[in-house]
């Protein structure tokens, strides 16, 4: 099978996340009728393995995911000019299943390269876009790879060796004695949590944290949400009153009591970095901002703070041997080669901080095998000249990696 072939037969099977099973049940089948042994784990991925011919060499792993945005409706493939498309109803699926074609293509092509080779192991995993049900539930332990190319960018020649966790920052403020806006509104014991929350709002850092020329942004943190004074209620009347999505929030405002000295306020902040050290250094900031917080106001109100982690950090492997061979194989293909990290999650963060079968750490890599445009969107559409590149790409890193 072509690459077209093998990606036009997977796009036109509807795979929402968690609904995965019919496009799995096909590359099992493409690959089983090519004698490639694969199966599906507890999880749902499918995970499949050729053997190298030289057991002093280790196999290269390939990842990609199975699932698209999108729901269960027909895809129906519209060829325009260089482009694959849709009939702009719904998603293509070239986010991932460029990257599945790909992987399935270097598998059935492995043994014409005629290569000394250790070997492929490929896996495809369900649920990227949602909540990663998938990458979560992996057997890593089944793995004997080390190095990893999650082909999940979207423009060719990416490669992104690092990239950003995602944690969250709550702050909570507490100003237990309240009061009447009026009556009490003098009394210097009672003061405003609103207020207050403003005021730390303003201190703690907002934006780019840590960046340099070569990587970009390393570290930030974005301010998502201020939550403060008397809106309980409101909000309770906003929703059970099916106030319209874009107005609740002036509903919530307009609706809020202000006939009281208000006692709690929220914080809700989201960092993003891909350097342990950067992120330490930032929290320890906003700590000594509370503890200074405190300080001003002891006896009147507090501040706590809750770090919750929501995708841990893909920090930069010692992998330098493997950006030599992207270059030689990008020079190789002809392509322009984009070495740097990237500020946003992917699967790349959970294999980075997994053990395989011989409890050496994984080092992953996200690969961008064509230039995708309009991803998650009825717009999307996927180059074929720049992903037919991808792929001779991939092949020739895979060579490059056996020599």
């Amino acid at each position: 099978m072509e690459l077209i072939e093998i990606f036009e037969t997977l796009v036109k099977i509807p795979s929402p996340s968690l609904s995965e099973d019919k496009v799995a049940d096909k590359i099992i089948e493409i690959l089983t009728k090519n004698n490639i042994e694969a199966k599906k784990d507890k999880t749902g991925n499918v995970f499949a393995k050729l053997k190298g011919n030289n057991p002093l060499k280790k196999p290269l792993i390939l990842s990609a995911h199975m699932d698209v945005v999108g729901d269960d409706s027909h895809v129906n493939i519209v060829h325009n000019g260089n482009f694959i498309e849709t009939d702009k109803k719904r998603t293509l699926g070239a986010d991932d299943k460029a990257g599945v074609a790909a992987a399935i293509k270097l598998a059935l092509n492995l043994n014409d390269l005629n290569l000394d080779h250790g070997g492929l192991e490929l896996i495809f995993t369900r649920d990227e876009e949602q909540s990663m049900v998938g990458i979560t539930g992996v057997e890593f332990e089944n793995f004997e790879g080390e190095d990893i190319l999650v082909m999940d960018s979207d423009k060719l020649g990416n490669f992104e060796i690092s990239g950003a966790g995602y944690t969250n920052l709550t702050v909570e403020i507490l100003a237990p004695k309240g009061g009447h806006s009026g009556l009490d509104i003098g009394d210097k014991t009672r003061v405003n949590a609103a207020k207050l929350t403003a005021e730390l709002a303003n201190l703690i850092p907002q934006g780019v944290y840590k960046e340099n020329e070569e990587l970009g942004v390393i570290t930030s943190i974005n301010l998502g949400s201020i939550i403060a004074g008397a809106v309980d209620n409101s909000i309770y009347r906003a929703v059970n009153e099916k106030t319209e999505r874009s107005k609740a929030a002036k509903f919530a405002c307009f609706n809020s009591m202000t006939n009281l000295i208000n006692t709690t306020g929220y914080l809700h902040y989201s960092i993003r970095s891909s350097n342990k050290n950067y992120e330490n250094e930032l929290l320890d900031e906003i700590n000594n901002i509370i503890n200074e917080f405190n300080k001003k106001y002891e006896g009147l109100a507090e501040a706590k703070a809750n770090v919750m982690v929501r995708l841990p950090i893909f920090e930069k492997a010692d992998n330098e041997k493997i950006i030599e061979l992207a270059k030689e194989a990008a020079k190789k293909t002809d392509i322009n080669l984009a070495v740097r990290s990237f500020h946003a999650g992917a699967e790349t963060h959970i294999y980075a901080n997994k053990l395989n079968k011989n409890n050496v750490k994984f080092r992953p890599v996200l690969v961008g095998i064509a230039d995708i445009f309009n991803m998650h969107s009825s717009d999307e559409k996927i180059d074929v000249e720049t992903y037919k590149k991808g792929y001779n790409f991939i092949e020739n890193f895979f060579i490059e990696y056996n020599k």
